[in-house]
């Protein structure tokens, strides 16, 4: 499971021309799901995002995670995550799961951050569909998550 995680003074998803969802303060996250994700994997990725500490504390240090001061969560689901590019000039996304299992991954990836952190100030995109994600990165600060700690 691989995540890109921002921290963004807001973000919405746009689907349809319409706004489907929107955050304030807080963090989007792009993620990816692969053909070999379990539980290890979306516990190790939900504890990351939480836990980091990207946000500032008073003294302008980052050293506050998101539960510091309530901020909200938008995961967008991304399979061009798991594209591997290495080769040649179209990526290939064989370790990307297929929809189907992407599909219920990602519905307990989100069960389980809605139980670690208040269900409230979690927002989604809509799994498949065309979006347009729009945000105001803050700092910019973008970290990059690999549950099986590729990088």
């Amino acid at each position: 499971m691989r995540a890109v995680v921002q921290r963004v003074s807001k973000a919405s998803v746009i689907i349809d021309e319409m706004v489907h969802s929107e955050i304030k303060k807080g963090l989007l996250v792009l993620l990816g799901i692969s053909i070999d994700d379990n539980e290890e994997d979306i516990s190790y990725i939900i504890d990351k995002i939480i836990n980091l500490r990207i946000f500032n504390d008073f003294s302008g240090k980052m050293n506050e995670n998101i539960s510091s001061f309530g901020g909200e969560i938008l995961v967008v689901s991304q399979f061009t995550l798991l594209g591997d590019a290495r080769k040649g000039r179209r990526p290939s996304y064989s370790n990307a799961a297929n929809g189907e299992d992407a599909l219920e991954i990602y519905k307990d990836f989100i069960a389980k951050l809605e139980k670690s952190y208040e269900s409230l100030k979690i927002k989604t995109g809509k799994f498949q569909a065309m979006m347009k994600v729009e945000l105001v990165n803050d700092g910019p600060v973008t970290i990059l998550l690999d549950s099986k700690r590729l990088f």
